[in-house]
């Protein structure tokens, strides 16, 4: 290794820490402030003290570790790596809100395509919680460009704004709210109730001296449905799989819904939908590690029936199946699977990403076990699919 890092190491430090968030680790503010802190201590001509330093302040785990020397190198070392990619230091361009705002608006009034990786696509990314940068680069092969047009109705949303985010939390809690409610044997005081709550009515005539004056009336308690979330996020998905996760963001969020994810295996992510952190992000692509090993949706819905939601799906469950339908699995296992589900009792719905329905093997022997199937890519979809999900 060289004696002394290429100058100037402040100025570059920036880029490299928004370098290493973009491979997964954990750097922010304090860790960047730490990092700086250690090269003014060390300066630039120790370079080996100086990286040790850094390794030891942005890694958290042992593949971070692991991970760290070939990211050190390919960074202030660019020169020195044969037969790949070159990182050049640059930083990125800063994740504005205001710049998005201001480039959304330029690339209005020119009527052009809107790049994949463009600011306000990092900057909505960043704000709404997505699955990384995969989706935005493919955006173009996905939907064909973006036109001039509203992006509540007419565009896929690879970028996203505060009011697509506050849309998208309204329209989720009036299809909650409009979800129809299930009686239970339960009783609940209510003044519009029918039934005399005789306990509760003598308690309160007490001090009356007996007389009634107070009567407590009651009415049957209902429950929302239980809601369950299954979001597919293989390769096949990987275009769409940011838009189906912030629907079921806004769903965990207002409906207490469960949002499980999966690929080769099922995973469940409802406590980080239910909290904004800065390290949802990194947690999100760990447990979707395995993009291009493609999709067992079969296996994991035998797994969701029989283990996850196994204690909770009853006939008032409501199952959200979000995927293109293509499955490794044995073509008659997506039936079986499905039947099994709805020995249960539960309704599944069925959310694909195309305006067509899928034509898997898999899904034109299990089509009698769904009850809708129902195409999702844009806000208006959803809006459109709402009677069908009440």
């Amino acid at each position: 290794m060289m004696s002394t890092l290429p100058k100037p190491v402040g100025e570059r430090l920036a880029g490299f820490a928004q370098f290493l968030r973009d491979h997964g680790l954990p750097v922010g503010l304090t860790e960047q402030q730490a990092m700086l802190q250690a090269a003014h201590v060390l300066g630039a001509t120790q370079a080996r003290g100086l990286e040790a330093a850094w390794r030891a302040i942005a890694c958290s785990n042992a593949r971070q570790w692991k991970q760290w020397p070939e990211l050190f190198e390919r960074y202030w070392y660019p020169h020195r790596l044969k037969g790949t990619v070159k990182v050049s230091g640059a930083t990125r361009p800063r994740r504005d809100l205001r710049q998005a705002v201001a480039n959304l608006k330029q690339t209005g009034d020119e009527g052009g395509q809107i790049p994949g990786a463009s600011p306000a696509a990092m900057a909505a990314a960043d704000h709404a919680f997505g699955v990384g940068e995969s989706a935005e680069a493919d955006a173009p092969r996905s939907m064909g460009g973006a036109a001039r047009t509203d992006a509540l109705h007419d565009r896929a949303h690879q970028m996203w704004m505060p009011d697509d985010l506050h849309a998208l939390q309204r329209l989720a809690q009036d299809i909650h709210q409009h979800m129809r409610p299930r009686p239970t044997r339960r009783w609940q005081s209510h003044p519009a109730g029918q039934r005399l709550a005789l306990r509760a009515t003598l308690r309160r005539s007490v001090p009356h001296g007996g007389w009634p004056l107070t009567p407590v009336w009651q009415r049957p308690q209902t429950q929302p449905p239980r809601l369950f979330l299954l979001v597919d996020v293989s390769r096949s998905m990987e275009s769409h799989a940011a838009f189906f996760l912030r629907v079921a963001r806004a769903f965990a969020r207002c409906a207490d819904a469960r949002v499980f994810v999966f690929h080769v295996r099922l995973a469940e992510i409802t406590p980080l939908l239910q909290r904004d952190s800065a390290v949802v992000q990194e947690k999100i692509n760990a447990v979707t590690a395995g993009f291009g090993a493609g999709t067992r949706i079969a296996t994991n819905l035998q797994a969701f029936t029989r283990q996850s939601a196994r204690a909770q799906l009853s006939r008032d469950s409501r199952v959200w199946l979000m995927s293109d339908g293509f499955d490794t699995d044995a073509p008659e296992a997506l039936r079986e699977s499905l039947q099994a589900l709805r020995r249960h009792g539960a309704r599944i719905t069925w959310f694909h990403p195309t305006r067509q329905r899928p034509a898997s093997a898999a899904l034109e022997q299990a089509r009698s076990c769904v009850d809708h199937f129902l195409p999702l890519a844009t806000l208006a979809d959803l809006a459109r699919a709402r009677p069908w999900l009440y």
